[in-house]
């Protein structure tokens, strides 16, 4: 896999991918727990382990799978950015490829930037979304400031969280994704090298290419 060098600082050069770790290794030991919990709570025990069901029933965990697809939400987003990074996004390049190298790659350029526009803008009206939906409210709350004339927002059914707290994933990861398009872009104007994804290529093993059935079972040639 060719990755395109973004900068220096490994946070930003890591991002996406401890963030999407972080939330599904959550996501998943939550709903591992959850679904550990519903089984050995509704389970039959013997008279001297009743204490041990009714412990179970009194922790109420019905909030974990609301919060597990908020997770899922927050790593999708997270991920479209790591997709522009790696070039892992589906594009259709049959007239970029058939134009001659100096009209492709300014159509590319044109590409680049429109992905670009299109993610600030919707980084845009997401941050008004949430700034009305209750992060004005909270923020001036928090300041002591007065609120009689803010909406606090809607909450989540089960968690009761404020909802902007959710919908807060739009600005924040358009505007990663937006990024994430100008640093390719600059980066072809430099280089002339794009993201590219190789599917077979898995990190920290060797590539490769020489795959054949043998009859040792093995596909390596």
């Amino acid at each position: 896999m060719t990755e395109i060098p973004l900068t220096r600082h490994s946070i930003l050069d890591h991002l996406e991918e401890w963030l999407i770790a972080f939330l599904m290794g959550a996501a998943t030991l939550l709903i591992f727990v959850a679904v550990v919990h519903r089984y050995a709570a509704a389970a039959h025990y013997p008279a001297w382990l009743q204490w041990f069901q009714d412990f179970l029933l009194g922790i109420n965990l019905g909030w974990a799978q609301e919060l597990c697809i908020y997770m899922f939400i927050w790593m999708a987003k997270f991920g479209a950015a790591y997709g522009v990074r790696h070039g892992t996004h589906v594009g259709v390049d049959t007239l970029v490829r058939a134009l001659p190298p100096k009209p492709a790659r300014w159509l590319t350029l044109f590409g680049l930037f429109g992905g670009a526009l299109f993610t600030v803008v919707i980084g845009s009206m997401g941050s008004v979304l949430v700034w009305d939906d209750g992060l004005h409210y909270a923020l001036f709350h928090a300041l002591g400031r007065n609120v009689d004339a803010l909406t606090e927002g809607a909450t989540t059914p089960d968690l009761e969280l404020p909802v902007w707290i959710e919908y807060m994933c739009i600005p924040v990861a358009s505007y990663l994704m937006c990024f994430r398009f100008l640093q390719v872009m600059v980066t072809f104007w430099k280089t002339g090298e794009l993201p590219k994804h190789e599917v077979a290529h898995v990190e920290g093993l060797p590539d490769v290419d020489n795959y054949e059935p043998t009859p040792q079972g093995s596909i390596v040639k």
